[in-house]
């Protein structure tokens, strides 16, 4: 791993919020953005009894983020989702520069993780 840095935060923290446990879940959310790194390219972890897969992870500007980010992020738009992180962290405001790591999740195909 080394083309990133330590993780800042057990992979098992990445998708906490249970509105987007249940994103994941339903295949509307496939992209986690955090301030560290929670898990690495490969690595796998459960929700609810399903298998997912960190299939890539990168770092991108807060202000490079597109509408289908915010989709994959599992909003409608970018902007609820910049209203939602406003209202997650007080004081906060959308630096357009600050980084953040993206990490892209996949569900783990078989014959325990298809869901009906």
């Amino acid at each position: 791993m080394s083309e990133y840095p330590e993780k800042t935060c057990e992979i098992d923290r990445l998708v906490r919020q249970p509105k987007l446990v249940d994103a994941v879940l339903e295949g509307k959310k496939s992209q986690q953005r955090r301030d560290g790194v929670y898990g690495y390219p490969g690595e796998t972890f459960e929700l609810e009894g399903v298998e997912f897969r960190i299939s890539a992870l990168f770092r991108q500007r807060l202000g490079d983020m597109s509408e289908q980010d915010a989709q994959a992020e599992g909003f409608p738009n970018l902007e609820v989702y910049q209203g939602l992180i406003a209202r997650m962290h007080p004081g906060m405001s959308w630096d357009r520069e600050r980084l953040v790591w993206v990490h892209q999740i996949k569900r783990v195909l078989g014959a325990n993780n298809e869901r009906g």
